[in-house]
C-alpha cells in the first residue's frame, strides 16, 4: 500500500535551507515507511509558489484561487504531514500562517504530523513548542513527539540527522499503523471527517425549519 505524505514548506529563497530540511525529513520518512513494508509518495507543497494566491484569497473574502484549491485538496487527502517553516520574529513565517489560515478546520483531523523549523540561531528552537504545536493542536493534527529544529550550524552535523530519523520513525509508525487516522484521534462516524472545505454540503436545513418557533 502507498501512503501519501504532504510536505508543506514555507521557505522563501531558492535554494532554501527550509526546503533542504523538508527534503531531508521527507527522505527519512520514505525510508522509514518502506522499512515497514509499504511505499511512500511524497507530495511537496511549496508555499512560495502560492504567495500571490494566498494574498488574493485573503483580500476577496477567502475565495480560493484554482491553485489554492488544489493545494488544499492535496493536503486534506494526505495520510501524513511534514510542516516546515523558517523562523521570522520568533515564530512561524507569515506565509506559513496564511496557508494554514486558508485550510478548512477539519482538514487535518487525526493526521500524523512532523513539525520542523529553520533559523539562524539555536535560540529560536522553542518555536516548535510555543508556536507550531499550538497551531496544529487547534487543527486537531497528531503531532509526533520529536520536532526538528535546524539552526545554520546544525546542517552537516550528526545530531540533526538523529533527530530527523527519530521523527521520521515516529511518523511512519503512525501512518502505517493507522491509514485513516491515529487510534483515539481518528475521525469516527459521528465526528467530522477530513475535508478540504471546498465541497458543497449534501444536506440543507429547510428555511421554514430554521424559523420554526419564531413569531417576530
Amino acid at each position: 500500500m502507498t501512503r501519501r505524505i504532504a510536505v508543506v514548506t514555507a521557505g522563501l529563497s531558492q535554494p532554501s535551507s527550509t526546503r533542504l530540511l523538508a527534503d531531508r525529513i521527507s527522505d527519512a520518512v520514505g525510508t522509514a515507511v518502506t522499512a515497514r513494508g509499504e511505499a511512500a509518495d511524497i507530495d511537496a507543497i511549496e508555499l512560495r509558489d502560492l504567495a500571490t494566491d494566498l494574498a488574493t484569497a485573503m483580500t476577496v473574502g477567502g475565495l480560493p484561487t484554482p491553485a489554492l484549491v488544489q493545494a488544499r485538496e492535496r493536503l486534506s487527502s494526505a495520510d501524513g504531514l511534514i510542516a516546515v517553516t523558517p523562523v521570522f520574529t520568533g515564530s512561524y513565517s507569515g506565509l506559513f500562517k496564511m496557508f494554514f489560515d486558508a485550510v478548512d478546520t477539519d482538514a487535518l483531523g487525526g493526521m500524523p504530523t512532523i513539525v520542523a523549523a529553520t533559523g539562524g540561531s539555536s535560540r529560536h528552537s522553542l518555536v516548535l513548542d510555543h508556536a507550531m504545536r499550538p497551531l496544529f493542536a487547534f487543527l486537531r493534527a497528531v503531532v509526533v513527539p520529536t520536532g526538528v529544529y535546524a539552526a545554520t550550524e546544525d546542517f552537516g552535523g550528526s545530531a540533526l540527522g538523529g533527530r530527523i530519523r527519530r521523527a521520521a520513525d515516529e511518523l511512519a509508525a503512525l501512518v502505517v499503523a493507522a491509514p485513516a487516522g491515529v487510534g483515539g484521534f481518528a475521525p469516527t462516524a459521528t465526528d467530522s471527517p477530513r475535508t478540504s472545505g471546498l465541497a458543497l454540503r449534501t444536506t440543507v436545513t429547510p428555511f421554514q425549519e430554521l424559523l420554526r418557533g419564531h413569531t417576530g
